[in-house]
């Protein structure tokens, strides 16, 4: 089972923090948390601030960090078998996949210890596979665009399939 992961951060650097972590599964599970406390707004970058902060429904959807890693394990395991978490940023999202994930030295047993990129899963496809999808630009939102990950990957993966058969 893939699960599609994206997430939205302060600023593109080193000193980066979770703000928000989405997973949606190939049957359409979700899991959305956005963090209540690791950022503060001082720590965002203008267009964070400007396009991800605005989405943000915190009375609906905020957790501290401890809850958030307790929702998540919750989460993954009432999914069945091996999951693989897909990223088409695994360099920035995986790390913080981990911090919710890896919770007192314990990893979920079920979940595979290493991202798919999804970029390298894609180069596999030609452009015409894309067929007749509009690739909206992608509104800086963890779960509506975890969401969007999935929809293109089944959608290359079925137009693949019917390449084949």
């Amino acid at each position: 089972m893939r699960l599609f992961l994206d997430c939205e951060f302060t600023q593109l650097n080193q000193n980066t923090k979770l703000i928000s972590l989405a997973l949606v599964s190939e049957t359409g599970d979700e899991f959305y948390v956005e963090l209540t406390d690791t950022y503060q707004v001082a720590d965002c970058s203008d267009f964070v601030i400007q396009n991800v902060l605005p989405q943000l429904n915190l009375s609906l959807y905020g957790m501290s960090l401890v809850e958030a890693q307790a929702a998540l394990r919750v989460f993954l395991g009432c999914i069945e078998g091996q999951l693989e978490v897909c990223s088409d940023a695994p360099d920035w999202d995986w790390d913080f996949f981990c911090q919710l994930a890896y919770v007192d030295h314990k990893w979920p047993s079920h979940v595979a210890n290493r991202p798919t990129n999804l970029i390298h899963l894609f180069r596999h496809f030609e452009a015409d596979d894309i067929g007749n999808i509009t690739l909206p630009e992608l509104p800086h939102h963890a779960l509506l665009d975890a969401r969007l990950l999935a929809e293109l990957y089944q959608h290359l993966t079925a137009a693949s399939k019917q390449d084949r058969d």
